[in-house]
């Protein structure tokens, strides 16, 4: 890795144009949702973009490394400044350098989440919006978060963008309505999905061996995702123990995975303070190998998050062929498009009745999973690429 500010010379015959893609935010090595947006979605413009330019910036003292094959490639630089990003932030913030578009003669600055942009002054500028829960919903975030959150100057950096990128038609729509921005600057490009997850054949020796190490012969409910108020796990729990009445039900089982987030300790006072909490079990991270097998073997996933811009789990469960049970709230209709059944998020009722509807009708269960393969078709990187490589030569020319 070079630490040289200049990593490409100006324009050559044959180059497009030049991306200046700032990928900070995987610094600490974390799995979750934007982290699994940025590397998919830049392994996917590398592919599409061959006649473009790409530089990566990458800041930080001690960091997680960025995947070999991205430095790999003849149209690629990967700059590493040894700058603690807290200090290049505040530098960002208050003295609006270094401008980072002009030591690298980018013609565009893309931001795949909104930390603080780096300033530009030639550079076309655009950034990904994934959501404004901490506009709407600040009391589902720690004080520290909020004081992040606000820190980031959501308005000001929307304002300051020559095109912002939404994941959804929802997150479009909140964009313009919350921060006032005009439709024509805001542009919905949907994510995709990572294509390892898919369905796991019935006969694979593999399917059986990871049921009998993990002690899966019982049928189960599955959640997916940060254990926080936002995902209402504690909705799911309170539904289980309601479902779990019913004689049908008594073997079933609730598995939730996921790292512990904010205000997780009540979702395990929850789940102790169930008659079924012997029947309830917290995974933990789970390996995407781990996950994937998950999903292919549960009866049904159950996602009644009160607030998502995009929402990758149920698309990866509908990919692996789970049955899928969703909110019915911010943008999850959209991306379900009516191959998952939908719930409002507050009200324990609607999803003990989805739950107990779905686990008591194969045929449902099976419509559900034939909608789910055809639904997770519409959402790939590649798509995702090319029409963000689309909106990038647009600003270019």
């Amino acid at each position: 890795m070079s630490c040289a500010p200049p990593v490409f010379p100006a324009r050559s015959n044959g180059i497009l144009m030049h991306i200046l893609t700032d990928v900070r935010l995987l610094s600490k090595g974390r799995i979750s949702g934007i982290e699994e947006y940025t590397k998919s979605l830049v392994g996917a413009l590398l592919e599409e973009g061959e006649k473009e330019q790409f530089s990566f910036f990458y800041s930080g003292m001690r960091k997680a490394p960025l995947p070999e094959a991205w430095g790999a490639r003849p149209n690629v630089r990967i700059v590493d400044w040894k700058v603690p990003n807290r200090l290049l932030d505040l530098s960002m913030r208050l003295f609006h350098a270094p401008h980072i578009d002009r030591r690298m003669n980018a013609d565009i600055v893309f931001s795949p989440h909104f930390n603080i942009l780096p300033p530009v002054r030639h550079a076309k500028r655009v950034v990904t919006f994934h959501d404004l829960s901490f506009m709407h919903f600040p009391e589902w975030y720690p004080w520290k978060k909020r004081a992040w959150h606000w820190l980031q100057n959501y308005r000001g950096q929307a304002r300051a963008a020559q095109a912002i990128v939404a994941v959804s038609d929802f997150t479009r729509e909140d964009i313009v309505r919350t921060l006032g921005i005009s439709e024509e600057k805001v542009h919905t490009i949907h994510s995709g999905i990572n294509p390892f997850f898919r369905e796991v054949a019935k006969d694979d020796p593999l399917r059986a061996a990871f049921v009998s190490a993990k002690r899966l012969e019982r049928p189960f409910l599955l959640f997916a995702g940060v254990l926080e108020p936002r995902k209402n796990v504690s909705g799911i729990i309170r539904a289980f123990n309601e479902v779990k009445r019913d004689p049908y039900h008594r073997e079933l089982q609730l598995i939730i995975v996921g790292r512990r987030g904010w205000l997780c300790d009540t979702i395990f006072k929850d789940a102790y303070a169930s008659p079924w909490r012997s029947d309830i079990r917290f995974w933990g991270e789970a390996s995407y190998e781990d996950l994937r097998m998950l999903y292919a073997l549960a009866s049904a996933f159950v996602y009644p998050s009160f607030f998502e811009g995009f929402g990758f789990p149920p698309l990866e469960a509908q990919a692996c062929g789970a049955p899928v049970i969703t909110s019915n709230r911010s943008s999850l209709p959209e991306i379900v498009g009516g191959s998952a059944l939908t719930v409002d998020p507050w009200k324990t009722e609607e999803l003990v009745y989805a739950i107990d509807s779905l686990l008591k009708n194969d045929a449902l269960r099976a419509e559900l999973k034939k909608k789910g393969a055809a639904n997770v078709k519409r959402f790939s990187w590649k798509n995702t690429a090319r029409s963000l490589l689309s909106l990038f030569r647009t600003l270019a020319e």
